[in-house]
């Protein structure tokens, strides 16, 4: 009970609260990869080890998806890598939380996810940002393991994980989480304009490009450089 306490003390009720609802969305992406996969015919093997190594929800999804559309390694490889590119910022934004020794190098690259970068910039505290950012990998990781073996246990059972709506369950997740941030204008008016580019060229361009050019939409919550008044005062 104690041991309980101090984590709850150390990483907080809120982080460990947030972690666990959105934890509860990647088991079930991970569920619907592996029982995807599974379906397609990949070895449960190849599936658990794409999970644990890739570790890259959206580049796994796509690269299913390119596969099975008759897709070769390099458009499957060329996909994961478009997909992948939004990291390179991410590594530029938080990589100061994990540069620290070779070890935690490694584990933080590895660690690198939407979740993370999001979770870590959001806390102003460095050490609240560092906890932020082990904490949620720690959790996805758990989950997306947790997932896969259920996915790839139920796999040859559902012929069509999209038929279940399993697919549709990580971004209602990830909605609720942003929903908060919303309310901001800036960054509601970048948002609704990235929504509007991906679903324009979403029937016109492959998987994931749409996605890419949404991110056009954040010229919108770029910061004006002018003083907030109160800021001005101080």
């Amino acid at each position: 009970m104690r041991a309980r306490n101090g984590l709850t003390a150390l990483i907080g009720r809120d982080l460990l609260r947030d972690t666990a609802a959105y934890s509860v969305g990647i088991a079930v992406a991970g569920a619907s990869f592996a029982a995807l996969a599974t379906a397609q015919g990949l070895p449960w093997w190849i599936t658990l080890a794409m999970s644990m190594l890739v570790y890259a929800g959206t580049a796994q999804f796509a690269a299913i998806g390119v596969a099975a559309a008759g897709g070769g390694p390099a458009a499957v490889l060329a996909t994961g890598l478009i997909l992948n590119l939004r990291h390179l910022p991410y590594g530029m934004a938080v990589g100061h939380l994990y540069w620290d020794r070779w070890w935690t190098r490694l584990l933080g690259t590895h660690n690198l996810l939407d979740t993370t970068t999001a979770f870590a910039l959001a806390e102003a505290d460095p050490r609240r940002a560092r906890i932020a950012y082990w904490t949620t990998g720690a959790g996805n990781f758990a989950a997306s393991a947790a997932g896969n073996v259920v996915g790839i246990a139920a796999g040859r059972q559902i012929a069509d994980p999209a038929a279940l709506g399993l697919d549709a369950a990580l971004p209602a997740i990830v909605l609720a989480l942003v929903l908060p941030s919303l309310k901001e204008k800036s960054t509601l008016l970048a948002a609704l304009t990235g929504a509007a580019i991906a679903l324009a060229a979403s029937p016109f361009l492959p998987a994931g490009i749409p996605v890419l050019l949404a991110l056009a939409g954040l010229v919108f919550a770029w910061p004006s450089g002018e003083t907030e008044p109160e800021e001005a005062e101080r």
